[in-house]
C-alpha cells in the first residue's frame, strides 16, 4: 500500500513541476515585468513571481477551469500579493536600516544603571542633612531660596551644607576620578 502511494505521490510531484515549469516558460517574463512595473524593485518583483507560481502550485485547478486565459489569473494573483504587501507594510511602523549614522532606538541602558547606583551610593554616605539639601537643589532643581522653604531653614544653611556636602563627595571619590565624574555627569556639580 506504501509503495502504491509514494509511485502516485511521485507521478504528482512530477507533474506539478512539470506544470510549474511550463507556466514560469511560458509566463514568467510578462509575470516578472509586471511585478517590477507594481513593485519597482527587481528583488520584490522576483519574490512576487515566486509566491504566485507557487499559489498556482497550490491551486493547479483554478488554472484549468476555462473560466479565463491562466495568463490573467496569473497577473491577478501578482497584483493581490502586491496589494497584500503594500497594505501589511503600511499597517506597520516604517523599518530602519541598521547602519553606523543610524541610532538604535532603544541603546543599552546598562551603563545609565551603574551610573545611577554609583550615584546612589554616594548619596547614601552622605549625612541626612547633607543629601537632603542636595536632593533639592540639584535633583528637584529648585533654587537654594525654594530648597530652603522646602526644607525649613535659612538660605545660608542650604548654601553651606551645599558646599560641605560637594566637598565630602569629592573627598569620598578622590581615589576614583572616574566616580567624581559620574557624580557630576548625573546632576551634583562635584
Amino acid at each position: 500500500m506504501a509503495a502504491l502511494w509514494s509511485r502516485s505521490r511521485q507521478r504528482q510531484d512530477t507533474g506539478d513541476e512539470a506544470l510549474i515549469r511550463s507556466l514560469y516558460e511560458e509566463h514568467g517574463r510578462a509575470l516578472l515585468a509586471y511585478a517590477q512595473r507594481l513593485t519597482g524593485d527587481r528583488s520584490a518583483a522576483e519574490d512576487v513571481v515566486q509566491e504566485t507560481l507557487i499559489r498556482a502550485w497550490k491551486h493547479p485547478d483554478a488554472l484549468v477551469n476555462g473560466k479565463g486565459s491562466v495568463r490573467g489569473w496569473l497577473l491577478t494573483v501578482a497584483r493581490n500579493i502586491v496589494t497584500d504587501r503594500y497594505r501589511a507594510k503600511a499597517a506597520r511602523p516604517t523599518e530602519v536600516a541598521e547602519s553606523v549614522t543610524t541610532q538604535p532606538v532603544e541603546q543599552d541602558h546598562a551603563d545609565a544603571v551603574v551610573d545611577s547606583m554609583v550615584v546612589m551610593e554616594a548619596l547614601d554616605r552622605l549625612s541626612p542633612d547633607h543629601r537632603d539639601v542636595l536632593m533639592e537643589i540639584y535633583f528637584q532643581g529648585r533654587s537654594v531660596a525654594e530648597a530652603a522653604n522646602r526644607l525649613g531653614i535659612p538660605p545660608g544653611t542650604v548654601k553651606s551644607r551645599s558646599h560641605y556636602a560637594l566637598k565630602a563627595l569629592r573627598d569620598m571619590y578622590a581615589d576614583r576620578p572616574k566616580a567624581v565624574k559620574l557624580v557630576a555627569l548625573k546632576g551634583v556639580a562635584v
